[in-house]
């Protein structure tokens, strides 16, 4: 796990490399064990390694092949590396890295080799004999790779710091991207929040060949979901899920340094932990964060998994305060905005305080198994099609009503979803997932009219692409896919990752094994459907979890962040929200009221919404971008 920097096309050598210090400078916390740099003329690469698999001085980066022809810079992991170097025993390892694996696979695959690995990566490689450079991102977008192109110059990072940093990047909001962060406390890739500043989507790849620059996707679960399970029972299929997730957890626990897991005693952190012990040579590391408070402490819980799988269980227990007083540290970590991300960076400070470098987490176990309300929503919503067949304008009349008389987010949502002209997929999934509705961002911008909804585009690519290759997903595998494709992927695993990496803390996520997930994706509805939490998981798991875990209110991170943006953090909000005012991208007016609203106990006004607002505030001022 390493942060890494590249400039292409400057020719300067002088330049590049000072511009390259000033990126691997940014990112130092990503990797504090080791930084490298290779600059030749219009070439210039950088990386910061935290070193987990050969801890030795051979692991440096960039590497160069044995040939000396392939210069190359990775951060993250292969899994399989292993496996890999046992296939590829002709080329001659000078280390013990997964990172050398890479160089002699790709002698002998080119940009195929991708498609061996088992992993989570961002990788640019260059071949000097061809003059041709790869920047790769893993399938499922476990590992981040931002770009920014100026003329004939390409630069690409690891963090969007590490872009501004050089020097080269205007430091320029994309107010085309406010809508997507307002609607979803979020900006999909591959756009971000600063102008000309790019995201490569997961599964996907940039060439530079002859100097012409393509991008191409070579992944993902429309393309590549497994069918496997046809006309198998579901016993057999619970036997390969189990076998699956079993196979997934042992390839992470490979490392060199001192690792755990992160457990809140919900069942995916607890498949995990008790799936560890199984294989594990040593007591498996556990690690809870606790509040005294009962109303938010799910410590009872992950007291029963560390005690039935007999881990070394390390409860780190916080007061509210003591979480308060983190949050200004966990918004200057922010790398790109986020309206969460805080809770996240709280457990890696604890998990790595405690000595751990790399820890295993349950992320990405409730979009795979439909562990989400939203999966049991779009169920109903689809098989009430017909509803949507009835005159529009009596729905709208329904929808206006039922509004006005309860105003809450819930009856906004519904007024929104009896207003749609249909109730495919595409329509009704983007509302569902929406913070701040249409309507009432027409008013907050001071605007005519919005962007797309991005998530929409998102599913209607999705709907295309099936349709073009004569595939479909079942109904549950695709919310599962726009689930991955737009709250996993841009904000769970985006939060994970600059939050883990602010404290030099690698996470490894078992459950987004590329091959389960081609999987469970294949998996036809009525083996999936949550009659109970996850059903699948828990029943492919078989005596694994007891009862009292399976059957347990699904809790979180629950805080009082209510009572704190009124209290503790009014002053912090309060600031925010007057300076984002006077910027000239929203409505004053507007904001203020909303503002104040909140603070009046408004029902249709949750902290959420107003948070996300103050942390957009705060990464402005903090990356001095200008509107």
């Amino acid at each position: 796990m390493c942060g890494i920097n590249g400039i292409i096309g400057l020719a300067s050598t002088e330049e590049a490399s000072k511009v390259l210090d000033a990126m691997n400078g940014a990112i130092a916390h990503r990797g504090p064990d080791d930084c490298g740099s290779f600059v030749v003329p219009g070439i210039a690469m950088g990386q910061r390694r935290l070193s987990i698999i050969d801890l030795s001085n051979a692991g440096h980066q960039p590497m160069l092949s044995s040939d000396g022809n392939l210069v190359l810079v990775f951060n993250g992991e292969i899994y399989n590396y292993r496996e890999l170097k046992q296939e590829l025993n002709n080329y001659p390892y000078r280390t013990q890295t997964d990172t050398e694996v890479i160089l002699a696979a790709w002698q002998k695959w080119g940009r195929e080799c991708v498609h061996h690995f088992n992993g989570m990566f961002a990788f640019a490689i260059w071949d000097r004999a061809q003059n041709e450079i790869f920047l790769f991102r893993d399938r499922l977008g476990i590992k981040p790779l931002y770009f920014y192109q100026k003329e004939q110059c390409l630069l690409f990072s690891s963090e969007v710091r590490g872009l501004l940093s050089s020097g080269l990047v205007q430091r320029k909001l994309n107010k085309a991207a406010l809508a997507d962060y307002l609607r979803y406390q979020a900006v999909h890739a591959p756009d971000t929040m600063i102008l000309g500043v790019k995201m490569l989507l997961p599964g996907h790849y940039i060439s530079i060949i002859k100097g012409k620059m393509a991008m191409a996707s070579y992944w993902s679960p429309e393309m590549n979901y497994s069918r496997q399970t046809e006309g198998k029972s579901y016993e057999m299929i619970k036997h390969d899920v189990h076998d699956l997730l079993q196979k997934a957890v042992a390839r992470r626990m490979v490392a060199d340094v001192p690792f755990g897991a992160f457990l809140s005693g919900g069942i995916d952190s607890s498949a995990v932990v008790g799936l560890m012990s199984q294989v594990a040579k040593h007591r498996v590391k556990t690690f809870s964060v606790t509040f005294e408070e009962e109303a938010y402490s799910e410590a009872r819980y992950a007291a029963a998994i560390a005690k039935k799988f007999n881990t070394e269980h390390t409860e780190i227990k916080l007061s509210p305060d003591d979480f308060l007083e983190l949050i200004p540290s966990a918004l200057q970590a922010m790398d790109h905005p986020s309206g969460d991300g805080p809770n996240t960076y709280v457990v890696s400070k604890v998990t790595k305080e405690a000595g751990i470098t790399m820890a295993l987490s349950g992320l990405g176990g409730d979009e795979l198994f439909a562990g989400y309300d939203v999966f049991k929503r779009m169920t109903v919503l689809h098989q009430y099609q017909w509803f949507s067949t009835l005159p529009l304008s009596l729905r709208r009349v329904a929808g206006r009503s039922l509004k006005a008389l309860k105003p809450s987010v819930a009856s906004s949502k519904l007024n929104e979803l009896l207003s749609m002209p249909s109730w495919k997929l595409s329509n009704t999934y983007p509302i569902t997932r929406q913070v701040l509705p249409d309507d009432y961002l027409l008013q907050l911008t001071g605007r005519a009219s919005l962007e797309d909804n991005r998530v929409q585009q998102i599913l209607e690519e999705s709907f295309k692409l099936q349709e073009q290759n004569d595939t479909k997903l079942p109904l549950l595998s695709q919310v599962s896919a726009a689930e991955i494709g737009t709250y996993m992927q841009n904000t769970l695993l985006r939060d994970t990752d600059q939050m883990s990496m602010a404290h030099a803390l690698e996470v490894r996520v078992p459950f987004l094994d590329f091959e389960l997930v081609e999987y469970v994706l294949g998996v036809p509805d009525k083996y999936k459907y949550p009659t109970s939490p996850k059903k699948l998981l828990t029943d492919a798991l078989g005596s694994l979890l007891p009862m009292e875990i399976i059957n347990r209110p699904k809790m979180g991170f629950t805080l009082p962040w209510q009572k704190w943006m009124k209290q503790e953090l009014y002053s912090l909000a309060d600031e925010k929200i007057k300076s984002l005012g006077n910027r000239g991208i929203l409505n004053s007016e507007e904001l203020h009221l909303l503002w104040h609203r909140f603070l009046a106990g408004d029902a249709a006004v949750t902290w959420s919404r107003v948070w996300s607002l103050v942390v957009l505030e705060n990464w402005v001022e903090q990356n001095d971008l200008k509107a």
